[in-house]
């Protein structure tokens, strides 16, 4: 039987490279995003949104195989953010991940598997920054109570991008050893769907070059402290 995937805000980006990487392998994708796509447009920080196009996945085809929570954006933080901006970036990034996994939970397959894209900033920020990093805090906390709820019923994992580059853009050799592309998200979400992850279920797998690993004094790599 022909496996089904959804995928949030899969028309571009990381999020369309993973569509395009479970169309490869002949697995159904249905996908939600603002910006036009071949299934669902639509905005997932609105709860009938959700729960219509929930309903059309399950009307179509009465089962899911996997969910990957993709879909998230920036709007500032304490400089720039309003309450709404603020709001609206929680909504996108971990209420609607929330919602879909309750909407689809019943419909889940034996062995599905649930991937929430987070972000390094869970982990390190950028001054005003709030809105996003709350969202991928948000997201990593999510997955592990997930996990627990769905244990049994679903594996459910999260992964941390780092600096990765969806523009096809030139780099610096120095910035190029730190940016990564999407088929190295892409690579890491079909272990996860995958049988050789069966036994891994309630983790975070940052995916940087090892960004966040290094650590970086004045006058060290090349680096240098300006007030």
């Amino acid at each position: 039987m022909n496996k089904v995937a959804v995928v949030t805000g899969g028309a571009r980006g990381i999020g369309k490279a993973i569509c395009d990487e479970f169309k490869a392998q002949n697995i159904t994708v249905c996908t939600i995003d603002i910006l036009s796509n071949d299934y669902f447009v639509g905005d997932i920080a609105d709860e009938k949104i959700l729960t219509q196009f929930a309903q059309k996945v399950i009307d179509e085809h009465t089962k899911i195989d996997y969910l990957i929570n993709n879909a998230c954006l920036m709007k500032g933080g304490l400089a720039t953010a309003s309450y709404e901006d603020f709001l609206y970036v929680l909504k996108v990034g971990a209420v609607a991940p929330f919602m879909l996994t309750k909407l689809f939970m019943n419909h889940l397959q034996d062995n599905a598997s649930i991937v929430n894209i987070s972000s390094s900033r869970h982990l390190m920020s950028q001054a005003d920054t709030e809105s996003y990093t709350a969202a991928k805090g948000a997201i990593s906390s999510l997955t592990h109570a997930m996990a627990v709820t769905l244990r049994g019923k679903a594996r459910v994992n999260s992964i941390s991008p780092g600096w990765i580059d969806t523009t096809n853009s030139e780099f610096s050799s120095a910035d190029k050893l730190q940016v990564g592309v999407p088929k190295d998200i892409v690579n890491a979400v079909m272990f996860l769907c995958s049988e050789k992850s069966s036994f891994i279920t309630g983790q975070d797998i940052v995916v940087d070059g090892g960004m966040t690993k290094q650590m970086i004094y004045h006058d060290d790599c090349d680096w240098y402290y300006n007030k």
